[in-house]
């Protein structure tokens, strides 16, 4: 049986997670998390705690004891033996993509993907080709299922992936930040599906897949914890079971422009991505030999990828459904280090993580004050628009 190492704090539920794993003592310090916590030496002292001595040599849970579902956190990062069930809401240009990668590359890792769109005819395509799918005779039963699921059994899942998107700008309308003009139409719906979340008592991970992912992320989370009192009561989702999947494109379109560029090469082997699927995103060339011209240089390429492709003619929404999507989502399944939204100081940001038996893990890093100024620029901005 596990045992776990808890230290408890006392903080606003609203900006700390439930539980976490305490990658340094500092974490436990009681000061809200923030960019702080992906560079504890900013976070002052270490704390006067018997659980500190044993960081790091001990793996120590924090949990916030304010929140009135913490003990729940402890059970959502129990780990549950075998493969998991996924559904997906919308299977559209994003979806459809998305649903594709995870039958090819989920065998062994997903049991079975129930898809839900309001088109019933896209539905029954999607069931029956994927159902088409095999590899070979000996192979049949290797790759989960597809299977129409529906809107009541819509959280009757381990992960709920919220792919849908209510108005996307066309190719030629000249719109250059086409993630953040989706927002507001598309927060209503992501609202609507969290209150489902909520009242279907929903335990598993709730996925947001759909742009603007960092400001849905917060906006999910804050729906479903709204009480018939029009009141925060932190009964819904807890903030660790809300994570957004945009930040694993744009280290992938990193990445890319790497290949092509000798003097962006230090990012394969020292290179981050931070913050949003957007403005503000944080591309790092390295985090041992930082170089902030580089860094920008690399960051503004990445950032407008996207148009080149719509130059082309085409939407972009390949490469995120499956860098973002699919691969980060069975890393995350996996308890691998992925690339994903995190709540962070009542944000979403997006950095290193994963799951573990002790609880969500941020990867801590000594980051340059040239790249921590940056994301304290972009956690700012953030604040301003959650």
């Amino acid at each position: 049986m596990l045992e776990r190492r808890l230290c408890s704090i006392r903080q606003d539920p609203a900006r700390t997670p439930a539980a976490w794993l305490a990658a340094d003592s500092r974490q436990l310090n009681g000061e809200g998390a923030g960019t702080g916590w992906l560079d504890p030496r900013r976070l002052g002292e270490v704390p006067a705690l018997p659980e500190a001595a044993a960081l790091p040599g001990e793996r120590v849970t924090g949990v916030n004891i304010r929140h009135p579902r913490w003990e729940r956190a402890l059970e959502f990062v129990t780990p549950r033996p075998g493969p998991k069930r996924v559904h997906i809401l919308a299977v559209g240009d994003v979806g459809g993509v998305l649903l594709t990668a995870l039958k090819l590359k989920g065998g062994g890792i997903i049991s079975a993907i129930g898809i839900y769109d309001l088109n019933e005819k896209a539905v029954a395509r999607w069931v029956m080709e994927m159902g088409q799918i095999a590899c070979s005779p000996i192979h049949y039963d290797d790759l989960p299922e597809v299977e129409a699921v529906s809107s009541e059994n819509l959280f009757d899942c381990d992960v709920f992936i919220f792919a849908a998107a209510k108005a996307i700008p066309p190719v030629d309308s000249g719109v250059r930040d086409v993630r953040m003009a989706q927002l507001e139409a598309n927060r209503p719906l992501a609202e609507s599906f969290a209150r489902q979340a909520r009242e279907a008592d929903f335990r598993g991970l709730f996925a947001v897949l759909s742009d603007p992912v960092d400001p849905l992320c917060q906006a999910v989370w804050r729906a479903s914890n709204i009480g018939p009192d029009g009141e925060l009561d932190h009964l819904g989702l807890l903030p660790e079971q809300v994570q957004g999947f945009g930040l694993g494109v744009m280290s992938a379109r990193a990445a890319y422009f790497a290949k092509r560029a000798p003097r962006f090469a230090s990012f394969f082997t020292e290179g981050r991505a931070f913050g949003p699927h957007g403005q503000g995103l944080v591309i790092a060339n390295s985090i041992r030999h930082y170089d902030d011209a580089l860094s920008r240089e690399l960051t503004q390429l990445t950032l407008e990828a996207n148009l080149r492709v719509r130059e082309l003619g085409f939407k972009p929404y390949v490469a995120p459904a499956i860098s973002s999507g699919a691969l980060q989502l069975l890393l995350a399944l996996e308890g691998e280090w992925h690339d994903s939204s995190v709540p962070l100081g009542g944000i979403w940001f997006g950095c290193r993580n994963r799951f573990t038996s002790y609880g969500l893990h941020l990867e801590t890093l000594e980051l340059p004050d040239a790249l921590f100024a940056r994301l304290q620029d972009t956690e700012r901005a953030l604040r301003e628009i959650s």
